[in-house]
């Protein structure tokens, strides 16, 4: 499938503040969808502005998220409602030598517009799509949600056709009259790493195998340094 090229901005996605910083090609935003577990949707309705955090995953072109049917968020939204997404990596600490000049090292998506509801066997593939975009081959393993538990669940889709990404790398941005300072300058690194899987007390005593991906998780968690030594100069 082609990827679609890059949209360009709209009033409302167009970077002004360190506009160097912006993307809105498609690799870029997918990017940083993907690596998301987590949105937060910002709305307004008559008790306020409201911007509330909700699982979420990307199909094609479209972002995804789900819940109860009870939801005044899911409610509003799968109305027709003017939202706002937004997604936040955050990749490190940026220790300048100048305290006005620290700042932070990130990767971030803004997402503008009106979600749409996914309903039938769209929703079903949709839910099926989230499982195993947390556990690859998952779906396929456990319990399909029941006629009751698909009723109860709304599943909206969001198109990226007003998005951008906004990212800062590297180190501390000094004044040149500060380089001569005597002050530790650099970048504390960090990102969201899994731990060792735990299992759930019951399978002890069952004969259930250990599945790839957590095999895989586990794989990883044992591959962590957390005793690594600082690079230091």
């Amino acid at each position: 499938m082609t990827q679609p090229e890059a949209t360009p901005p709209s009033a409302r996605t167009r970077v002004r503040r360190v506009a160097q910083r912006s993307r809105y090609d498609r690799a870029t935003l997918y990017a940083i969808i993907d690596a998301a577990y987590v949105c937060h949707l910002a709305f307004a309705d008559a008790q306020g502005v409201h911007c509330i955090p909700t699982a979420c995953w990307r199909e094609g072109d479209h972002l995804y998220i789900h819940g109860s049917n009870g939801s005044r968020m899911l409610k509003l939204a799968a109305d027709g409602a003017q939202v706002c997404v937004t997604i936040t990596h955050l990749d490190g600490l940026v220790l300048a030598r100048s305290a006005f000049h620290h700042s932070m090292n990130y990767r971030s998506v803004m997402i503008y517009g009106a979600f749409e509801v996914v309903e039938g066997a769209a929703k079903t593939a949709a839910l099926d799509t989230f499982v195993d975009f947390i556990a690859p081959g998952r779906a396929r393993e456990v319990r399909p949600g029941n006629a009751k538990e698909l009723a109860a669940t709304t599943v909206l889709r969001i198109p990226l056709d007003e998005a951008a990404a906004k990212l800062r790398t590297g180190g501390p941005k000094d004044d040149d009259e500060d380089m001569g300072l005597p002050v530790w300058a650099g970048v504390l690194p960090m990102a969201l790493q899994p731990q060792a899987p735990v299992a759930e007390a019951v399978l002890t005593d069952m004969s259930t195998d250990t599945p790839g991906y957590v095999q895989r998780w586990q794989a990883q968690a044992q591959a962590r340094r957390p005793d690594a030594e600082a690079v230091l100069p």
